[in-house]
């Protein structure tokens, strides 16, 4: 496997035959050739982030606009199901850790929520830099891990604007520190026994420091979110989300995976 990967987006990337070039964009070719340090005749994996990859040689090292040979593509990367993990804003950099990680596991949408106990509030122009800053995160965390998607990172939603969102769901979970959640285990063998266990779409809830409001809680439960233990201790909401998604991956399989028999 080549060291060096490139972004290479939809846009541009339909379908190319085995002696076509690839152009990459000033910041990528800056990355590849200036920080990464790459030369002529260097193989390199381009990707679009939307499960499409080429191996490539590096055949024109220019540090504004670098140009790849492809030499094949790859099979597009499937994605058996779709995770959206709705992540309640924490303070900090926390989200930052969050994004990257939730890509390396594979989610397909991530979406930041302001909640009742949310500690920081972003509105127009701040929130809209929030949200590209987030986008290089995921973009390098992708480049790092070898994911060949992209995760789609959503405006920023209020909880009330969300909240209807659910019902487009096929699976609906909330990481709740109630007595009556139960383990992500137990949710999936109850599906089983209705015989309705085939999930396509699930959503994870996370809360912020704090975990989210009584009330946010119950709304959520009543919209169809099954209240789901994440262990004993309490998590910091960076923890509890990779330890959701985590759970989420080992239970079913991870989202680019095929089918467990």
């Amino acid at each position: 496997m080549p060291d060096f990967r490139v972004f290479y987006p939809p846009s541009s990337a339909s379908i190319h035959p085995a002696d076509s070039e690839l152009e990459l964009s000033a910041p990528e070719s800056h990355h590849l050739v200036t920080v990464n340090r790459a030369r002529i005749g260097d193989p390199v994996i381009a990707f679009d982030g939307a499960g499409h990859e080429w191996e490539t040689i590096l055949a024109r090292a220019d540090r504004r606009s670098a140009t790849l040979t492809v030499v094949k593509s790859l099979p597009a990367a499937q994605r058996r199901i779709k995770v959206t993990l709705a992540q309640s804003l924490p303070k900090g950099g926390t989200m930052e850790n969050i994004v990257r990680q939730a890509t390396e596991l594979g989610v397909s949408q991530i979406v930041p929520l302001i909640t009742s106990r949310s500690q920081i509030q972003l509105e127009g122009a701040r929130a809209q830099r929030k949200i590209e800053k987030w986008g290089i995160t995921a973009l390098e965390a992708a480049k790092q891990c070898g994911n060949p998607w992209l995760p789609d990172i959503t405006p920023i939603h209020d909880w009330e604007g969300f909240l209807p969102r659910l019902a487009d769901f096929d699976l609906c979970l909330v990481a709740s520190l109630q007595a009556n959640a139960t383990s992500l285990r137990t949710v999936l063998a109850e599906s089983r026994n209705a015989d309705t266990f085939s999930p396509h779409t699930v959503l994870w809830l996370v809360g912020p420091e704090g975990d989210f409001s009584p009330g946010e809680m119950h709304a959520a439960i009543c919209a169809g979110c099954r209240p789901v233990s994440l262990g004993e201790q309490v998590l910091r909401c960076d923890t509890a989300a990779v330890c959701a998604l985590s759970i989420l991956s080992y239970e079913i399989g991870p989202p680019n995976s095929q089918p467990v028999p």
